[in-house]
């Protein structure tokens, strides 16, 4: 089974991160998707912000987050506005 710092975008901490929350292995991220991932990261840890939503979904994508197409990063950011403004979780 590969590690979770084998996928792009994500370091140490933030496999340390993703195992707390049971997603050991980025078939498990892959599986889950970026959003369920940064939903349950946000609920453990409120500090992670949009740029760990963005490196979640290049992480899954295989791609650089700063190279996600703009409609993907608008889709995430009102994926983001929208918990936030729904209460979803601490700012």
């Amino acid at each position: 089974m590969a590690d979770l710092t084998s996928m792009r975008n994500l370091g140490k901490e933030m496999a340390r991160k993703l195992r707390s929350v049971g997603i050991d292995a980025p078939e498990k991220l892959a599986e889950a998707g970026a959003k369920t991932a940064f939903f349950q990261l946000k609920t453990r840890y409120p500090n992670v912000c949009l740029v760990h939503l963005y490196a979640l979904e290049g992480a899954v994508r295989n791609v650089d987050y700063n190279r996600l197409p703009p409609e993907t990063k608008e889709d995430l950011k009102a994926f983001w506005d929208g918990l936030k403004n729904k209460g979803g979780f601490p700012s």
